[in-house]
């Protein structure tokens, strides 16, 4: 089997990764801040913001392809530690796909819908960049950082991700099941848009993007929804009590990182490669099942 190197295995997205992928791959993960096991991945700690170590671990693996996901995600953390998150986000992406360059294999890198502005959605990959917090900011300057170095990137835009929590990782669902599950109050926006998918889904396209695709692509799901009603499906679907649900505002919140209204990808691109995000409803109904068995 080919060696599939997998930064930020640790994480949300890259623990559904790693799992998914290790069917077809001898997959090999990296994580920093939390130690973590699983079965049939071959896991190192790596500091991204070391150059020397990244080279390390290439020159030890050898892998035939990477995929890139760690990332200072957080959009409050970045703008509030911009130089921190910048190393990560920035710094540590380029010289990936320099290597990934040095070694001619293929490089997929997940990016964000946060590139965008909100103000003229559903966006396409060829759509201007314009995003409105530093997180934003950083994603687009490792976007086009990477493609100058290595052309022959993945650069795949992610949407909101859901799923079963990790070892180490929620998604946002788990704090809403237990907050309506205790009757209390949940308070989700009625005008922020995204197009959410599963993070197993999302995975799937990874490998797509990864094996089929030079450039930007949209990774994004088959709906566009905002939080509150994303949370009444969930509701329904969860059996959970409603009666904690309550719609409202972006500025009835206050958040360091300006927030954008609507980030709505078009995934269409992706869509044609084969890439097949199911509707909500279905995604969580599958979740639900195996919420179901953890829990009995």
């Amino acid at each position: 089997m080919k060696k599939l190197l997998i930064t930020g295995a640790s994480g949300f997205l890259g623990w559904h990764l790693c799992r998914i992928a290790k069917e077809n791959w001898e997959v090999y993960g990296t994580y920093y801040s939390h130690d973590i096991e699983i079965p049939g991945v071959k896991l190192s700690k790596l500091n991204l913001i070391d150059f020397a170590e990244i080279k390390q671990i290439f020159s030890e693996i050898k892998p035939d392809a990477v995929i890139h996901t760690a990332a200072s995600s957080q959009p409050n953390f970045c703008q509030l530690h911009p130089e921190e998150s910048y190393t990560i986000n920035v710094t540590a992406s380029c010289n990936i796909a320099g290597l990934c360059a040095d070694y001619q294999i293929p490089c997929a890198f997940t990016s964000t819908d946060l590139v965008f502005d909100g103000l003229n959605a559903p966006y396409q990959e060829t759509d201007t960049t314009c995003p409105v917090n530093i997180y934003g900011e950083q994603k687009v300057m490792a976007e086009i950082g990477m493609l100058e170095r290595y052309p022959m990137t993945a650069v795949c835009r992610m949407p909101l991700m859901f799923g079963n929590a990790t070892p180490t990782a929620n998604s946002f669902i788990q704090p809403f099941i237990e907050i309506l599950k205790q009757e209390k109050e949940l308070k989700l926006f009625i005008d922020e848009f995204r197009t959410p998918t599963s993070a197993n889904t999302a995975a799937q396209g990874l490998l797509l993007a990864l094996e089929k695709v030079n450039g930007i692509i949209h990774l994004g799901g088959k709906e566009r929804i905002s939080r509150y009603d994303f949370g009444r499906i969930l509701v329904e679907v969860f059996q959970l009590p409603n009666t904690g649900l309550q719609g409202c505002l972006q500025t009835d919140v206050k958040m360091a990182a300006p927030r954008p209204k609507d980030v709505s990808l078009n995934s269409y691109q992706a869509f044609k490669l084969g890439y097949k995000p199911l509707f909500i409803k279905e995604e969580l109904s599958a979740l639900y099942s195996d919420y179901n068995m953890a829990n009995n």
